[in-house]
């Protein structure tokens, strides 16, 4: 059993764990993942690091209100256990001295590039972050981002805060104007972003990370749910990522499979509702 230190709700919909688990904390590393388990019948599932502490033995994680497992997930208040926390897992982001990196972020992805910059900064990075959100409302960690950037761009949907529009806008932008010679971008988040990403950073010859986020079950090779094709070949996930190439991956593919079980996902939310009666906060 794991204990839930500390509990933050970033959004109505975005949580953050600190979780004791010195052993995951004694190796985390930027971009790594763990699977955890919520109880001993829950469904497991993988979340980013967002950050740990090696003193205290901490792990921390943050996760949005999708489905059944996440919603479930989210009801664990701070002082109560959850069943399982398996890591750390998956390859660390390589982290190089590139000259001038643009680490880009949708979404609660902000959690995961924030380790991924910091480590970037501290390779003698020039860190220019791009951070996007659907609505004001949804921001968080933006004075996080901000202390590991040389420059943070924050985009709204809906232009309620920062620029308005998508984060391949600045992006396109700050590669069109010539102004920065960019060696690397990182660009974490929902898939549609991400292939968006990286189609307008290939044209200019850029080379773009991503951290793919398929179907897991086991994490650590041997199911293949998360096979993904990258350059043609087959990859799994868990054990050749999470970080790929973004203008080798078959996006078709990658959101094809993710929309695999949408219908049963759909079904065992709606019977987790009917039968939960617990106190989600």
């Amino acid at each position: 059993m794991y204990k839930i230190l500390h509990r933050e709700d970033l959004t109505p919909e975005i949580h953050l764990f600190e979780i004791a688990a010195p052993d995951v904390a004694k190796k985390a590393q930027a971009g790594q993942f763990v699977v955890i388990r919520a109880d001993e019948k829950g469904e497991r599932i993988p979340l980013t690091i967002a950050d740990w502490n090696r003193e205290k033995g901490t792990v921390t994680v943050v996760f949005m209100e999708v489905g059944k497992t996440t919603r479930r997930l989210a009801t664990v208040k701070a002082g109560e256990y959850i069943a399982n926390f398996a890591g750390p897992l998956g390859l660390p982001t390589h982290i190089d001295k590139y000259g001038t990196v643009v680490c880009v972020a949708g979404g609660f992805a902000i959690a995961t590039i924030v380790p991924i910059a910091r480590a970037m900064k501290a390779a003698g990075n020039k860190v220019i972050s791009i951070m996007g959100f659907r609505t004001k409302s949804l921001v968080f960690w933006e004075e996080r981002l901000r202390k590991y950037s040389d420059e943070l761009i924050v985009t709204t949907d809906d232009g309620t805060y920062g620029h308005k529009g998508v984060v391949t806008i600045p992006v396109k932008e700050l590669l069109e104007s010539g102004k920065e010679k960019v060696g690397l971008v990182v660009a974490i988040g929902p898939t549609v972003m991400m292939k968006f990403s990286s189609l307008t950073t290939k044209p200019f010859g850029v080379k773009t990370i991503v951290s793919l986020n398929p179907i897991m079950v086991d994490g650590t090779g041997m199911c293949g749910v998360c096979r993904v094709s990258i350059g043609g070949v087959t990859k799994f996930t868990c054990v050749d990522g999470p970080d790929f190439d973004g203008h080798q991956v078959d996006w078709d593919e990658l959101m094809a499979r993710q929309r695999t079980y949408l219908d049963e996902e759909k079904q065992s939310l709606e019977q987790w509702k009917q039968s939960c009666s617990c106190d989600r906060r």
